[in-house]
Order: C-alpha cells, then structure tokens, then sequence
C-alpha cells in the first residue's frame, strides 16, 4: 500500500538538534525519498545528515528580517506560515508536531497522520511558566512589552492551536503524559508509541568513572536547569552544563566555579561525557525525554524531577532517582540519596533497550500502515 503513495514529512523547525529532530530522523528513514516540508531551515544548527535530505522551508518565512535569530518572536505568524504549505499532490502527510506542524491543510483524499511530541506547551500545559519565565529577567522595557502581549497572542494561538488538531485523521504520542494532554486539549485519542534511541552507539563507547555530574539541555525556562545551578551551588560538587539557548548568561552569572558551561556539543562529545559522568542531572518536566535514555544505555544513572516522561524511562532506585519536588532541596535530597546507592550499569543499558530504534520503526511502520489500510480501502 505504502509504496504506492506519495508522502509528504513535515516539522516545525528545522533550526536545532533535539529528540524531536532524533523522531523526525528515523521516519525520515523509513520515508528516505519523501520532502520535509518545515517553518524554518538552517543547515547550520541542524545534523549533518539533514543536509542531504530534500527540504523546502516556507519561502515567504526565510525572507523574514532575521528568522534564524528571532524566530520565536514571529510567534503570531506562525499559524498563517504552516498554512502556506502546498500539499495537493500528496497522498500521505506525516507531521511531527511540538508546535504548529499538525496544522497543514490537506485535500479530503489525503490521509494526515501526526506523531505528536507535546500539544504546544506554551499555549496549554506550561503557558504560565513560559509567561513568568520569560518576564523574570532581561531589559526592563523588554520584559513589560513581553507581559503585555504574551497573554493576547497566546489566546489566539490557542484558539488556533485547538482548531489545528482536527485537521488530523490520527494521533501517535511519544509518551503517557502526552496521551493525557491531547486527551485534556484536544480531546482526541493517540497511539503510544515511544521516541527512538540508537541505544547500541551508547553502550559501544567505554565508560569511565569521571567526577562530574552532567545536565544536557537547551537553555530555557522549563528545563529548569536553574534548580541544577542552585543545587551545585550549594553542594559544590562539579556539575557540566551541555547545550544553550536564551537562558545561558542568566544561568552563567548564578553558577559557581564548580559548574562548566561547555555550550553546543557533536555527537562524539555528548557520547563522551554521558560515558564519563557519574549521573544524569534532569530537573525539569518533559513530555517524555530522550536524554536519560541515553544516559541509561551509556550504563549511567539519572537524577530526575519525578514527574512527566521521567516516571515512564527512570526506574526509581533501580536505574536512578526520581526526586518528588521541583526545587533545589528536593534535588539536593536526591543526590544525598545517590551517594548511598550502588547502580548497575547493566540495568541501566537493559532498560534503555525498551527504546531503541528498532521498537520504535516497528511500531511507527505498522501504526501508518494500519491507518492507511482503513483510509484507502
């Protein structure tokens, strides 16, 4: 059946390398000749694999005075942008959506299938933290422009955001937590089927015993590496800082000397320091989280917030900690309790395995062809 269609992948951004670009990399792997149609492109800040697949950005949008840099702030234009996506001669849609991917519009003969990282949480599930967050610091002017107009774009956008789901014919979630919220937000239904993790690269490199905890992020509020800041703050011990983003000179200016900031790392580098660390450090609240898979098939333990995707990949006490509350005693508690534990490294690697790439391509294939059976028939 599937070979017999011409299908179409779209992504929101194009622009960074997170475990929405690591979904969008194995479907793309099933799809290899299909187009990937997204808001924004920079090939730059993107895998070097990427390069060589067939992207086409929103022309109209890579005119925009400074897209790369500002994109966040075209925020209202995003919905018009998604819109402008030509898709009549496609049979097969298959958007990865965090944002506003889910909301192309395709022909009634068109079958749009959505793999759906999180409703988008700044409009739903986190709209009070990224509105605080964002307000919190940076130029005075700046942040009271921000106050005002945050609440009003992001009711339209919602509004859209909610309408934009019923343009898609079926869901798939990447976890527990993203099942509940499109069931809150959207009132849909979705099919789990977990993020791929390419666990056999991770357990192919060495690990050492280093003497440093690790937190792998970008740099924004609801990452919440601030409470890891505070905790090593107070604890002393040493801590690297991984990735960047919006955050890094506030969180710079907190840190102590026992906290290295090391900006955007390769992919040999991240290897590196996962097989070196002592744990994953993962304070905040996330949809699912590829990163302490990762950890766990580099045979590492993670220290997590207990709540979101966490609770679905941490075995508490067994291949890590989930700690109760989201503040810095609670993380300082936890790493107190780290230090008492023996960890396996194998438990941790046989736990990752539940995650790997295979499972994932199996279940994603089967999902499509299931739903594309039922809609061409």
């Amino acid at each position: 059946m599937l070979n017999r269609l011409k299908i179409a992948l779209v992504h929101d951004f194009l622009n960074q390398s997170g475990g929405a670009e690591q979904v969008l990399r194995q479907i793309h792997n099933l799809f290899p000749e299909a187009p990937v149609f997204t808001l924004v492109y920079n090939k730059n800040r993107v895998p070097e694999d990427f390069n060589s697949w067939n992207i086409e950005p929103v022309g109209w949008s890579q005119r925009l005075p400074k897209m790369h840099k500002w994109y966040k702030y075209y925020m209202p234009l995003y919905p018009t942008m998604i819109e402008q996506i030509d898709l009549r001669e496609f049979d097969l849609v298959l958007s990865s959506s965090y944002l506003v991917a889910k909301g192309v519009l395709t022909r009634s003969q068109t079958l749009h299938l959505c793999y759906c990282h999180t409703p988008m949480r700044q409009a739903w599930e986190l709209y009070f933290d990224y509105k605080h967050g964002y307000t919190k610091s940076g130029f005075k002017p700046k942040r009271e422009l921000f106050k005002f107009f945050y609440p009003i774009v992001l009711n339209y956008v919602r509004m859209w955001d909610r309408l934009a789901a019923d343009r898609v014919d079926h869901f798939a979630c990447n976890s527990l937590t993203t099942k509940k919220r499109i069931e809150k937000f959207y009132r849909r239904e979705s099919r789990l089927i977990y993020p791929p993790v390419n666990v056999g690269k991770f357990r192919d490199v060495a690990v050492s015993d280093g003497d440093y905890f690790l937190c792998l992020s970008r740099l924004v509020p609801y990452k919440r590496i601030d409470l890891a800041v505070e905790a090593f703050n107070r604890k002393g011990a040493r801590l690297i800082i991984a990735g960047d983003g919006p955050q890094i000179k506030h969180l710079k200016k907190a840190a102590r000397d026992n906290i290295e900031f090391v900006g955007r790392i390769d992919e040999n580098r991240k290897l590196e320091l996962m097989a070196g660390c002592r744990a994953l450090i993962f304070p905040g609240r996330e949809d699912f989280g590829i990163v302490p898979v990762e950890a766990q098939a580099s045979g590492k333990p993670v220290i997590a917030y207990g709540a979101g995707g966490a609770t679905e990949s941490v075995i508490d006490d067994q291949t890590g900690i989930l700690f109760p509350e989201q503040t810095a005693d609670s993380l300082l508690e936890a790493l107190q309790k780290f230090e008492q534990i023996e960890f396996d490294p194998d438990n941790a690697h046989q736990s990752a395995l539940r995650f790997d790439i295979s499972t994932f391509a199996r279940n994603y294939i089967n999902w499509v062809e299931e739903k594309a059976d039922q809609f061409f028939s």
